[in-house]
Parts: C-alpha cells; sequence; structure tokens
C-alpha cells in the first residue's frame, strides 16, 4: 500500500507491507490564519468569556502587570499589548501605572533589546524602563500559598503586590498540561524555580498528565490552583498556525477562556484511533527545527501499544539544541533513576543552564526507549548520535520499515504525515453501555 508523509515542505512516498494492517493515515492540512489579526484582537477583548471587560475589571489607581511569553513562543504580542493599554487608559489608567513582566518560566533570560522585538516599538516606548523579564533565581521572588496539593507557590513580586494582572499567551497542545496558555503563564511563567521544579518534576510522570486532557489532569490543575492564588483576573489566548499566523483569539477569566480555546484547538488538530497501534510512523513537519521536532515522536507515544514500534522522521538539519539531551541519553541511567535525581535536585552540570521543561525531555525519551522500539530517520544526525540515544538509525523511510517488518510481520499501523501538529486520541466504544448511553474513554497508551 503506498502511502506519504510530509518533509520539509514536500512528500515522501513509501509502501507498507501487505501483513500491515493501516488504521489512519489522516492529514491535518495548514489552517490559514485570519485577514485582520488586529480587528480579531478587538473582537475578542469586545467578548470576554466569564469576565468583565478590561475597560470594567480596571479601576483608576490601580498598579496592573501585563504578563507575555518569551520570544519561544511565536505570540503576537507587539500586536496585543498597544489595544490592551488603549483600553486601560480609557478605563483610567495611564501608561505609567503598567508594568510588562515577560513570562519565561526557567528559560533563559531575554537583553532588553529581545525583549523590544517580542513587545513591538510602541508597546517597548509606553511602558519604557517597565518592562521586565521574570528571573526565577530572584531573591525577592514572593511566597502566596500553596497549592491543595502542597507546591509551594512563589512568584515574581511585581505580580504578587499588583491590583490587576494580565496575561498574554497561546493555547497549543500541550504533551503534559492537556494545553498551553490560561494560567501557564503564571506557573511556570512567573514562579520561582523551586516551585516550577517541585511542581514539573513531582507530576511530569503521572499517567494522566497529557495532552488533550484537563479534567483528572494533576499537572494542569496544580497549575490552575497556582494561577488562582495569583490572582489573574484576564487571559488573552491566541491560536496560532506553523506560520506564526493568528487562527482565533479568546478572552477572558483566565479558566474559563482557556476551556474553550482548548476545545477549539482540540477541533482543529484531533486524530481519532480506534485502537492501539502496534507501528507508529510518524513525520516532525511542521515542527522540524530544534528540540520542536521532538514533539512528534512524543505525541506518537500516547498511541502506541508497549512494546511496539515509531519510526520517527525528522531532518535535524538545525539538531544543535537537541545535543545536550543526545549526550545525557547517553548514560546507562534508567528514566526512573534520572527522575529520582531530578526531585533530588541534582540536575546534570551539563544541563543546568536549560529550563527545567528541557531537562524533562530526558526522562521522557529514556522512557520511550525503554518502552518502544524506536527507528529515528533523519539526515542530521549521524547513526552514532542516534545510537546514544537508544534509538536505532535508517537513513529512509521504507528502510525503517523493513527493519521494523522483520520483527512484525503482521501489525495495526498508524500513519500521521504531518506528526507535529497533530493530537493522537484512541477511542474505545465501551460494550457496558446501550447505544443510546455511549461513553469515549480515552488512553495515553
Amino acid at each position: 500500500m503506498s502511502c506519504y508523509l510530509n518533509y520539509e515542505n514536500e512528500r515522501k512516498a513509501f509502501s507498507i507491507p501487505k501483513g500491515w494492517n493501516l488504521t489512519s493515515a489522516e492529514d491535518k492540512l495548514p489552517i490559514q490564519g485570519v485577514k485582520d489579526p488586529i480587528q480579531e484582537i478587538k473582537l475578542a477583548l469586545d467578548h470576554p468569556i466569564g469576565s468583565p471587560k478590561i475597560e470594567e475589571l480596571a479601576r483608576p489607581g490601580m498598579e496592573v502587570v501585563l504578563l507575555f511569553d518569551d520570544l519561544q513562543r511565536p505570540t503576537p504580542v507587539h500586536l496585543a499589548l498597544p489595544e490592551i493599554l488603549n483600553r486601560l487608559n480609557r478605563a483610567g489608567i495611564p501608561d505609567n501605572r503598567v508594568t510588562g513582566i515577560c513570562a519565561l518560566g526557567t528559560h533563559p533570560i531575554p537583553i532588553l533589546e529581545q525583549l523590544e522585538k517580542k513587545v513591538g516599538k510602541e508597546a517597548f516606548t509606553r511602558l519604557k524602563g517597565r518592562i521586565f523579564p521574570h528571573d526565577p533565581h530572584a531573591s525577592d521572588n514572593v511566597i502566596i500559598g500553596r497549592t491543595h496539593r502542597g507546591t509551594l507557590v512563589e512568584i515574581n513580586r511585581y505580580v504578587a503586590f499588583a491590583d490587576l494582572i494580565i496575561g498574554v499567551g497561546e493555547c497549543m497542545p500541550h504533551p503534559i498540561a492537556g494545553f498551553g496558555g490560561g494560567y501557564k503563564i503564571v506557573m511556570p511563567g512567573v514562579c520561582s524555580y523551586r516551585s516550577v521544579a517541585s511542581h514539573h518534576f513531582t507530576w511530569m510522570r503521572h499517567r494522566n498528565s497529557r495532552v488533550n486532557l484537563l479534567d483528572g489532569n494533576p499537572f494542569y490543575e496544580e497549575i490552575l490552583d497556582a494561577g488562582k492564588l495569583s490572582r489573574m483576573a484576564f487571559k488573552l489566548d491566541f491560536i496560532i498556525n506553523e506560520k506564526k499566523e493568528v487562527i482565533k483569539a479568546f478572552t477572558g477569566n483566565p479558566e474559563l477562556e482557556h476551556r474553550e480555546a482548548s476545545k477549539f484547538s482540540t477541533s482543529l488538530y484531533t486524530i481519532p484511533l480506534s485502537k492501539l497501534a502496534d507501528v507508529t510512523i510518524t513525520s516532525a513537519f511542521p515542527l522540524e527545527v530544534g528540540v520542536q521536532a521532538t514533539k512528534a515522536l512524543t505525541m506518537s507515544g500516547f498511541c502506541t501499544r508497549s512494546g511496539g514500534a515509531i519510526i520517527w522522521v525528522a531532518p535535524q538539519k538545525e539538531a544543535g539544541s537537541i545535543m545536550p539531551l543526545v549526550k545525557e541519553m547517553a548514560s546507562d541511567e534508567t528514566a526512573a533513576d534520572f527522575h529520582r535525581r531530578l526531585l533530588e535536585g541534582k540536575v546534570p552540570d551539563h544541563l543546568k543552564s536549560f529550563g527545567i521543561s528541557y531537562i524533562m525531555q530526558v526522562v521522557y525519551f529514556k522512557e520511550l526507549a525503554e518502552k518502544f522500539t524506536v527507528i529515528h530517520v533523519t539526515e542530521g544526525l549521524s547513526p552514532e548520535q542516534v545510537k546514544m540515544m537508544k534509538f536505532s538509525y535508517a537513513s529512509t523511510i521504507q528502510d525503517a520499515i523493513e527493519k521494523v517488518s522483520q520483527k512484525l510481520p503482521q501489525a495495526d499501523v498508524a500513519i500521521f504525515p504531518s506528526g507535529g501538529n497533530i493530537i493522537p486520541e484512541v477511542r474505545y466504544e465501551s460494550y457496558l453501555y446501550p447505544p443510546t448511553q455511549k461513553t469515549t474513554n480515552s488512553t495515553r497508551g
């Protein structure tokens, strides 16, 4: 049977053996952005979900903090901030009572020129001297409480003492938190390093900490607790395509608007599957650069049976950013042992300069290598480097299929032509309920 994967804006054709049963080969076509993103922002701000408008929340004399994500996210902050500032002005709050905080979590701290690039010249000028990057290691971060599960919530001092907090971010499928956006601008966005480490390392391997799940996901529910403790009152979340174009904007109560944005994201990217695959073949397209290319592999782990095989296809032509991960993968330490080391605060020296979310990838990749046969089809990494990751190397998709078919001549196969922007969801129809009471259960795999 002839099939294809998308690879650097072209199609790579291949065939699967006769003994392989194709369960899905659905492709998600690129989604066009809106023609006028500023009008989309104004429309969303005029119709907030579960909240008054910004003009009604703001009062003269308030100290306002605007949170925005860093350059590792494509959020068009430069389009959103001027409109938010204008609305605050109309409510009687001048620009000099507004502070902008780059909610970078534990990512590297940007310099001033990078902040100007992120927020745009207009907002940077209007907030001159009052735009700061969050420092997760700062000694003046403020403890504001604990979540109901006991996670210490320690946040940026400007946020802790603000009268009104407004966030700007992006809602996208997230492999652990369910979806990005919402209160993630607070946790990890403006939390201290120890708060983020405690939260992330504690809940990162819970089986309900996964993509496309909010209720019952402890990783997300702790973020929700931390966000409510912070008192952030209003959030603007964008849905953005791979071209960094705005598809849609949602605003309002951070929890409620995030749920609506997540539902919309689900409708765009979900691929339903009737069963776990024995073999998953996935392309990193359209997120093929650096660490982004790993998303397709992570998502495949949710829908492949334990002991099955994943063929991961990614160019890796700019692989420098993943080399520290490759180096750590080469150790004999198991996923569980490395995870325990992180919980004990023993982060390897060569990883200490990276964000916590990057360090977590070592655990996930070790787990993938332990649970599945992973064959990496790539140009940018050598066979020796792929072997360091405890994966197998193949120069072509067809070569990888030949290797897997020798061990699995009969297999259920799922193919994701654009694996970088999909949400695979295995749905089991329960026989315990009559047709009028069907329920759908999802699994992480």
